[in-house]
């Protein structure tokens, strides 16, 4: 097969002046799951935790010393931008590093500690690149590109020639993340060559998919807007030279969903304890899609870790969207009678799912509406449990794969209600274990009537929920008795500002 001349760049590229041999190891777990052998080449180790230290360093390395007393700039979300900064360190050239203004903020100051200039500018790489360039020429400094370069491509192709010398047995594939597509494009010149039968296949978001509408295409495609979750690969147009190499030489594209990725980092983690970014977790999420909608098993399958540059705020949002990902957790809206007993009798349909989270708030009419989130083993659990409380008379809709519910609802369901009489709110704390819940509303009975409960489960050793229960005040005392038998931690809120502007 014909390579450019990039079997020879790839043997001769230098990288490992700055890069180390990342390790090639087997996911056990994951392995397990697949019924495959799932191999991660893991890019985090280097030293800027990340692939692309490579590429930039290769490219600046080939540079002339009078190109190197210029300086050299570069546009970047923030591996790349590493790369170049530790690269002008260790050739003793300066850098100036463009990065869009939503670059996570570990990125911007680990660019500054390698002593590089950072400018922000604009909403995207796009925004970002064209700054770089007009910077270039008005200072005569060598723009280094990210993916779009030949010896940036091929030192990125290095990693092919690591995973092939690594793994002696022969690879069935190889799923590499694609966001401007310098690293599929390298990987797949030397694969390709050596191991013709080893299939390369890119992964992108299904919000960032660039390479694969313009494969689809047979011409770049410019995409009018890029989810920035995964902001390593948040490109919305591919390289000219990536483009050919990879209509040439890739045998297909995945996409995957946010929380598919989110899962994947999950899996990173359990799988090695570490913590890798969302394009670094991408490779992986599109294995798992691949193995199981193709419904493989037997195969050895290398999954390339490209980077562990997380943000730790964006932590937060992967633990509650990991679950989801991996069709573990269901999200449901259950309309249920409004009176007192239904929502035990709810609970009871349940059986012993554990319940991540419940929503609701007491609304005047015949009928309630309940946001509840469930651990299931899967979608066809998922369909199964909703065809039970049909049979129960509880209409229920499946909101698992809808954004809005998922991202926003969830956190609004209740508000104000004036139907809620004799109210009293508490917010108790009880052992996070199976049945702890459905033993709180053993323990009220049925009695008084709930209009206001939120629960959800964090993770923690201990639960909290936060409940609204109607009691006249001939029924204190014995309200009083049953919060002494219950034996949970608990507070009374009824008088908190915060209930009393937002709730009441």
């Amino acid at each position: 097969m014909r390579d450019d001349g990039y079997l020879e760049k790839i043997l001769t590229a230098r990288v490992y002046d700055v890069a180390i041999e990342s390790p090639l190891e087997i996911a056990p777990a994951m392995t397990a799951r697949l019924g495959n052998a799932i191999l991660l080449k893991r890019e985090d180790k280097q030293p800027v935790f990340s692939f692309k230290l490579r590429g930039a360093y290769n490219k600046m390395a080939h540079l002339t010393a009078a190109q190197l007393r210029r300086g050299v700039i570069c546009a970047s979300a923030g591996n790349h931008a590493q790369g170049v900064a530790l690269s002008a360190q260790r050739l003793g050239t300066s850098a100036i590093v463009v990065m869009p203004v939503t670059t996570p903020r570990i990125k911007v100051e680990a660019v500054r500690a390698r002593g590089a200039k950072v400018e922000l500018q604009g909403d995207s790489y796009h925004e970002a690149s064209l700054h770089a360039k007009a910077l270039s020429r008005r200072e005569n400094r060598t723009f280094v590109h990210p993916y779009d370069d030949p010896l940036v491509i091929a030192g990125q192709g290095t990693i092919g020639l690591e995973i092939l010398r690594q793994h002696a047995h022969p690879i069935d594939a190889i799923f590499v993340p694609v966001g401007g597509g310098g690293l599929i494009a390298g990987i797949a010149a030397y694969v390709k060559r050596i191991s013709p039968s080893t299939q390369v296949i890119g992964v992108e978001p299904v919000d960032s998919n660039a390479m694969e509408r313009s494969l689809a295409a047979g011409r770049r495609v410019t995409l009018p807007h890029v989810n920035i979750f995964a902001d390593g690969v948040a490109v919305k147009q591919v390289g000219r030279e990536t483009f050919r190499l990879c209509r040439r030489l890739v045998d297909a594209m995945v996409l995957v969903d946010t929380d598919e990725i989110c899962a994947a980092i999950k899996d990173m983690f359990e799988d090695t304890r570490t913590v890798v970014e969302p394009a670094g977790a991408l490779a992986l999420a599109g294995a798992k899609a691949w193995t199981e909608r193709r419904r493989v098993r037997g195969r050895t399958l290398v999954a390339v870790c490209g980077g562990a540059n997380m943000n730790f705020d964006r932590l937060r949002f992967v633990a509650e969207r990991a679950e989801l990902g991996e069709h573990r957790e269901a999200v449901l809206a259950v309309t249920i009678p409004e009176r007192p007993g239904s929502f035990r009798a709810l609970c009871a349909l349940l059986g012993k799912r554990s319940v991540t989270e419940f929503n609701y708030r007491f609304a005047p009419g015949g009928d309630a509406h309940v946001f509840i989130g469930v651990s299931v083993g899967g979608r066809e659990e998922t369909r199964r449990l909703i065809a039970h409380l049909e049979r129960a008379r509880l209409p229920a809709r499946d909101l698992s794969d809808n954004e809005l519910a998922k991202m926003h609802v969830r956190h609004l369901v209740g508000g104000r209600t004036s139907g809620a009489r004799d109210e009293m709110l508490y917010r108790f704390e009880f052992p996070e274990r199976p049945g702890a819940l459905m033993n709180f509303l053993e323990h009220m009975g049925s009695g008084w009537n709930i209009s206001l409960f939120h629960y959800r489960n964090m993770g923690a050793d201990v639960g909290r929920v936060l409940v609204g229960l109607q009691v006249p005040s001939r029924e204190r005392s014995a309200f009083r008795r049953f919060l002494r038998d219950l034996g949970y931690d608990y507070v009374d809120e009824s008088r908190n500002p915060a209930y009393r502007l937002f709730l009441r």
